[in-house]
């Protein structure tokens, strides 16, 4: 019993797992060196963001290197580019006007805009404009360059400028100043001419809203649209604000914001003024909650507004046309789904002067092009097949032709990769635009005559082309240099196919693994998942496969893995359909993959498995340990919504259904909290406007009610991502939580 005792007692006391020997501190700093922000030292031009003129006659982009920066500019209907400028002469000028020493080739400036052989920039956050002939710089004074005020609406003839005083509409003559009041009963939480926006915190109880404006002009100056924000019965959702250094209580925060099956919301009524009459017209449209306010714009003929609004619940989707002098309003087309209306890929584009819409629909279980015609309510179906439309990249209306991007058209090529193709308005051809096996990335000129390309693979680093549309011909801007990355010993993820529970449905998975993996090893593994419905994890390109923290992660010892099981988006209707009224079910196919990739690979521990997520993220995070606790034994979950009950109302109404069921209570981590066997981690944010951080704090209610040991941090004042300093001391708590409770070893903090 002397011998056994203290061996009883080490095992009784251990971590999950037993003492393994841990990441040093050269695996910390490897880790540290690894975080995307370092990734972007080493890889240069991963994405060229290309500047087109206004004007349509050419663009301008910027190059990086070691240490440099160059800006390149290419003037059509030439594929070639050239020096946006003289650098050397524009480094002699900023050196003598600001006394600096900068050299050429490492040019500080930013928000370049071209105007002729004018540029304007800014150098340390002031507004200047150099003259590119003589390279004279002047600093532009406060509203040289800035943009138009946002709480006013000239006419299109110039004559009228519509405004709000006091919750009420006002225009006001540009000739005479005189002012017409057009709304009279308008006062505080019964607003004219204003909107709702998702970020209106208001401070302290009788906080008020930001100034928010909102009206249209029809194009003969006749009339307005616009809206009126009612508030009288919205209720508010609260934080406390404990961040601010010179306070010494916290502040109150306020915001309207409605949860799945609210009534008490904020409600938004569609409005028409008669310019020349100077009265209000009632528009055929009932005042809606706010997450399905109508989308109305204006017609070339002013007599008619078109467009589209969904029904609460999202299982319909309206199309509709209001007549601008009676505000009867029509009806047109109306598309339904038993279970909800596409709305992460949905596209929709209206052709004012042919009196028809583009849009995007899953009538054939995929999502697909249409051409609508509005005065009849016909639609022609314009493209089909087992793959799906993602965007509309551009209309050329006047020789009818459209250019998108789809997924999963091309055989034997990853269904996530993206490509670019074109259709005419009949639907007689479809034609691919972008061969090269990898994922496009589209960027057209405004007028449709060009087109930017960066195609890249999750392996392959960037190629940026530049195309003419509907040509062949075309030239490479850049192609991305990652050889500094490549010598760390950093290999690319790893992309596996593998089956989803229902053996039938494959399922992609992407593996990080550490730079010094030794496949003689067996490593712990940790998840980062986000199960969708609306998106999807696997990274397409190069660039996105730098961009998370996942290869830090797996500089410590850890295989890190993503995994895009049934119910998530880019593919299929009936895919993501697994997860309408089922968001706490969609771990399953994970569970599976992860016994299947153990099975598959000696060095893939699928005995000790770790998740984390953010938002969306969290909560699998989190439902991961309490619907699967055999599974998952570890977790960070941060800014999670732990109960779809206390969320925005469109994202669960979307998704879980409405009106609210017993899914909702089943599907909570909230009401499942006693079901807790390993170790967990909540993370929220102090004053997060989006998830509301009373999610986390009920579920720690529920784990303390269930006697569970939980871990939780507050990071006062962090709203829904975390910044800067913030973020750095979460990675680091994200790291050694795995580290001590999945690996079992000593973290590390100060390295």
């Amino acid at each position: 019993m002397k011998i056994l005792l203290p061996i009883f007692l080490s095992l009784f006391f251990s971590p999950l797992f037993g003492q393994g020997e841990g990441p040093t501190v050269e695996d910390y700093q490897r880790a540290h060196a690894f975080l995307k922000d370092h990734f972007r030292q080493k890889v240069h031009n991963a994405y060229v963001q290309p500047q087109f003129f206004a004007d349509s006659t050419g663009l301008w982009f910027e190059l990086s290197g070691k240490g440099t920066r160059s800006f390149k500019r290419v003037d059509f209907p030439s594929l070639s580019p050239k020096p946006a400028f003289d650098h050397q002469k524009f480094a002699q000028a900023l050196n003598s006007n600001f006394d600096l020493d900068v050299k050429a080739d490492s040019l500080p400036i930013s928000r370049l805009e071209f105007k002729g052989d004018q540029l304007e920039f800014r150098e340390r956050g002031q507004a200047y404009q150099a003259d590119l002939t003589t390279y004279q710089i002047k600093k532009l004074e406060p509203g040289e360059n800035d943009r138009p005020s946002f709480m006013e609406a000239e006419s299109p003839d110039g004559k009228w400028v519509a405004f709000s005083r006091d919750y009420n509409l006002f225009i006001r003559s540009t000739e005479t100043g005189k002012e017409i009041q057009l709304s009279k009963d308008g006062k505080r939480h019964y607003e004219y001419a204003s909107y709702y926006g998702w970020g209106d915190i208001m401070v302290g109880e009788n906080g008020k809203r930001p100034d928010r404006f909102t009206a249209s002009w029809s194009p003969d100056s006749k009339k307005i649209l616009s809206s009126i924000v009612d508030t009288r019965k919205a209720d508010k959702m609260y934080m406390l604000d404990w961040s601010v250094d010179s306070l010494f209580r916290p502040r109150l925060l306020g915001y309207y914001r409605g949860s799945p099956g609210d009534s008490t919301m904020v409600y938004i009524q569609t409005v028409l003024f008669d310019i020349e009459k100077q009265k209000q017209i009632a528009v055929g449209l009932p005042p809606k909650v706010h997450i399905v306010s109508p989308d109305l714009r204006w017609m070339p003929d002013s007599e008619r507004l078109v467009g589209r609004h969904y029904i609460r619940g999202y299982k319909q989707r309206d199309y509709v046309e209001v007549d601008a002098s009676t505000g009867k309003t029509r009806v047109f087309y109306s598309e339904s789904s038993e279970t909800s209306v596409n709305n992460a890929f949905d596209r929709y584009r209206l052709l004012k002067d042919l009196n028809k819409i583009i849009f995007t629909a899953e009538m054939t279980g995929w999502n697909h092009l249409y051409l609508l015609d509005v005065a009849t309510g016909k639609h022609t179906q314009l493209t089909d097949g087992n793959w799906m439309v993602n965007d509309l990249a551009h209309v050329d209306e006047q020789n009818q032709m459209i250019y998108f991007t789809a997924m999963g058209k091309e055989s034997g090529r990853n269904i996530y990769f993206q490509h670019l193709y074109s259709v005419d308005f009949e639907g007689k051809k479809v034609s691919l635009l972008t061969p090269e096996d990898a994922h496009h990335e589209i960027s057209f000129s405004p007028d449709g005559g060009f087109f930017v390309d960066n195609y890249a693979t999750v392996t392959e680093p960037t190629v940026t082309i530049l195309r003419k549309s509907g040509k062949s011909d075309k030239k490479e801007l850049s192609r991305a240099d990652a050889s500094a990355l490549f010598e760390t010993g950093w290999k690319a993820p790893e992309t596996h196919i593998i089956k989803a529970e229902d053996g039938v449905s494959d399922i992609y998975c992407v593996i990080w693994k550490p730079t010094n993996f030794d496949p003689q090893k067996s490593y712990p593994v940790v998840e980062y998942s986000y199960t969708g419905p609306f998106t999807f994890r696997y990274p397409r390109s190069f660039r996105r496969s730098l961009s998370s923290t996942n290869q830090s992660l797996a500089e410590l010892g850890f295989i890190v893995v993503t995994i895009d099981g049934r119910g998530s988006a880019g593919r299929s209707k009936a895919f993501r359909d697994f997860s309408y009224k089922r968001l706490g079910y969609l771990l399953g196919d994970h569970v599976y993959a992860h016994k299947q990739l153990g099975e598959r690979f000696s060095w893939y521990d699928a005995d000790r498995v770790g998740i984390f997520g953010h938002s969306a993220g969290g909560y699998d995070a989190a439902h991961g340990m309490l619907q699967y606790p055999d599974h998952y034994k570890v977790a960070v979950s941060s800014s999670a919504d732990h109960d779809h009950r206390m969320e925005k109302a469109w994202w669960p109404e979307m998704y879980m259904g409405w009106p609210v069921d017993t899914a909702y209570h089943n599907q909570s981590n909230i009401t499942m909290a006693g079901n807790l066997q390993g170790k967990i981690l909540l993370v929220h944010g102090g004053i997060d406007e989006n998830v509301n951080p009373s999610a986390t704090f009920k579920l720690s209610e529920a784990l303390i009610k269930a006697d569970k040991d939980f871990d939780l941090l507050i990071i006062p004042s962090q709203r829904h991502g975390y910044r800067g300093i913030y973020s750095d001391y979460f990675t680091k708590k994200r790291w050694n939580y795995f580290v001590e409770h999945l690996m079992g070893a000593e973290p590390k903090w100060s390295f």
